[in-house]
């Protein structure tokens, strides 16, 4: 199995790392066949931060037929993060793996992308929760039924309220692509 990790400028890490490391620990110790493809608007993506990650392929040359999942962190708007968030190519790539029912894991803020997009209209979803509640307003506005968790999964999309449930989106997605057991095996061998 594959998953398009799709890392847009001023991508957060925090949101970033933890679908490498589980899905790491998942292929190499718990032999899942799981792997995956960094992805970016050029061959150097800058985080929010100043970390930088070469990306394995570029958008326009990605194609959800190749891949069983997409995972979106999140990132600062201060730093550009929408500008290629809301890129029709990201749009496209986002409507193309709904249209193919693969999931679709955003953490925090990569919920604003598929809102743009219009896969959550009408579906449940949640993001940002902090600083009086302003962008779940904004999603809730773009369409979106906003949900009260912490993570919210509507059949093939999860989205997540903050950097601290990156964990657990990485896990929810690791559980779709395999089993509940399995992901239960790697969340306890990593100590979670």
């Amino acid at each position: 199995m594959k998953i398009l990790l799709l890392c847009l400028n001023a991508f957060e890490t925090m949101e970033f790392s933890p679908f490498v490391d589980i899905m790491g620990w998942a292929h190499d110790d718990f032999g899942c066949d799981v792997e995956i493809d960094i992805c970016g608007f050029t061959p150097q993506i800058k985080s929010t931060f100043g970390v930088t990650i070469a990306a394995d392929i570029l958008i326009n040359e990605a194609d959800a037929k190749a891949y069983d999942a997409l995972a979106i962190p999140g990132g600062f708007e201060e730093y550009g993060f929408y500008k290629e968030a809301y890129d029709e190519r990201t749009l496209r790539l986002i409507r193309s793996f709904d249209l193919q029912h693969k999931p679709i894991a955003s953490v925090c803020v990569a919920a604003f992308p598929l809102a743009k997009s219009g896969v959550l209209k009408g579906r449940e979803a949640t993001t940002y929760h902090l600083r009086g509640g302003c962008k779940r307003t904004e999603l809730e506005a773009s369409g979106a039924v906003l949900g009260n968790e912490w993570l919210v999964v509507d059949d093939n999309i999860i989205t997540s309220s903050c950097p601290k449930t990156a964990p657990e989106v990485a896990f929810r997605l690791l559980e779709m692509l395999t089993t509940k057991e399995k992901a239960h095996q790697v969340r306890e061998a990593m100590g979670f």
